[in-house]
């Protein structure tokens, strides 16, 4: 009895931590069957701690950060080895772990593109691939073990590289919009050979030609996900797909200046359109 209800307070911390801090998620997490949403909603929330702890919000210097971050890892390794852990957004990540089956092999990649984000200002395509791989991808794939929980699979591969491309093409689009905070901000430059000062029309169709080809992989997957989850993706599909939209129609001159963003009436449109959507026959 004590340890469910522990188990029940970790989930319902992770569940306040992910929805104070993302509307869009939130949205599109009320989509997800309940038991996938509290899988994914455990995830995200220790995604946002750490997030917290390298982009200043704990209002640290990058060493008192790294040795946070260090002992956060650490704590998630033994909580998903043991099953326990006294914080309880780390306690409510490894019971997701532990019950959809992943570990050290997607665990780790993420923590290293944290660390990155403390000690590399500047990438060349290859530490930005592999940022993007750990920060997002190693996510979505974390995300697809819960999709997928329980569910009969005919094709991992290419789910799984339908969630790579999503959590891809999230990510780039976050660097598109926040190029100039992070420049200024936080001090990072993400995309190779790009720079606030001379970004122009021509790096930005580039930059969203790529982005719109990971949409394009992730969108052909998303119906043969499970009922379960199969609206929530297609929401986030759609929110992303009209965040690119708006920033392509934004000039290169403003998007260095200002952050774009969806408006809530459109979001709240485009869930109805995904809660509406009639669902393939099938899981």
């Amino acid at each position: 009895m004590r340890d469910a209800l522990y188990d029940r307070v970790a989930e319902e911390t992770a569940s306040i931590v992910i929805r104070r801090y993302s509307t869009s998620f939130g949205l599109a997490s009320r989509l997800l069957g309940v038991g996938v949403r509290q899988h994914v909603e455990n995830i995200y929330a220790l995604v946002r701690v750490a997030d917290e702890i390298v982009d200043g919000g704990a209002h640290v210097d990058t060493l008192q950060a790294a040795r946070a971050l260090n002992e956060l890892e650490v704590e998630t390794e033994e909580a998903m080895r043991i099953g326990f852990s006294a914080n309880l957004v780390v306690h409510a990540f490894a019971l997701t772990a532990r019950d959809v089956s992943f570990g050290s092999e997607l665990t780790a990649p993420f923590f290293e593109s944290m660390r990155m984000d403390l000690n590399q200002k500047v990438h060349d395509q290859e530490s930005f691939d592999r940022y993007v791989y750990g920060s997002a991808e190693a996510v979505g794939l974390m995300c697809l073990r819960a999709f997928l929980h329980d569910e009969p699979v005919t094709d991992l591969p290419r789910l799984e590289t339908g969630a790579r491309a999503l959590g891809a093409a999230f990510q780039k689009v976050n660097f598109l919009r926040d190029l100039a905070a992070d420049f200024e901000t936080l001090g990072r430059s993400y995309f190779p050979d790009v720079a606030v000062d001379s970004f122009d029309e021509a790096t930005k169709v580039r930059l969203l030609d790529d982005i719109d080809a990971d949409l394009a992989v992730s969108a052909a997957v998303v119906p043969d996900l499970p009922r379960s989850s199969r609206r929530a993706v297609a929401l986030a599909q759609s929110l992303f797909a009209e965040l690119s939209s708006r920033l392509r129609a934004t000039p290169a001159s403003q998007l260095v200046s200002a952050r774009v963003r969806v408006p809530n009436p459109v979001k709240a449109r485009l869930a109805l359109a995904a809660a509406l959507s009639p669902s393939r026959q099938g899981r």
